[in-house]
């Protein structure tokens, strides 16, 4: 067994019980919102550049899916930034992703789809794996929707704001 100084242990203990998870959580939405609001405002501005590289998905012509899709990167960016209906942002997000991964694959050049897209293969796995967690993690008590949730949502208005933010 290794012997560790008390004051490296207790160092080591007292980060285990306190994560400070919701501010990681906020730094992982203003961090992935903020490069998500990057590639959508990026594809805005050279859209034509990049309309002949997308390919047309649920019926659209080429260039109506890449509008749709820089619609989408930008809208549901704000929405993750802010923290303001991050679940139902992350939905449109991940299939974005998804259909990205999709052309990823089936370019018939790294080039051209990584132009479109305006990062190199493997990106859209990871924003795959950043939307899965904050999905499932929710978007902390530094949010929009937690500070929606406790003051409109609460159907239990004798308690105290702070009853309610110790049950949270």
């Amino acid at each position: 067994m290794i012997n560790l100084p008390k004051w490296f242990k207790t160092f080591l203990m007292f980060n285990a019980g306190h994560t400070y998870s919701n501010l990681s959580r906020l730094f992982l939405r203003l961090f992935t919102g903020l490069m998500f609001l990057q590639m959508g405002v990026r594809q805005m501005t050279h859209l034509g550049e990049f309309a002949h590289s997308a390919t047309g998905a649920m019926g659209l012509a080429n260039e109506s899916t890449l509008v749709a899709i820089v619609v989408l990167e930008i809208v549901c960016a704000v929405f993750i930034i802010l923290g303001l209906f991050t679940r139902l942002a992350l939905i449109p997000s991940i299939g974005v992703m998804i259909y990205a991964e999709t052309v990823m694959m089936s370019a018939t050049s790294v080039s051209s789809a990584g132009q479109m897209f305006i990062f190199e293969p493997g990106y859209p796995i990871m924003f795959l794996g950043i939307f899965a967690y904050m999905l499932l993690a929710g978007p902390g008590k530094i949010s929009l929707d937690y500070l929606f949730a406790i003051h409109t949502l609460d159907g239990n208005k004798d308690e105290d704001e702070s009853e309610v933010l110790e049950k949270a």
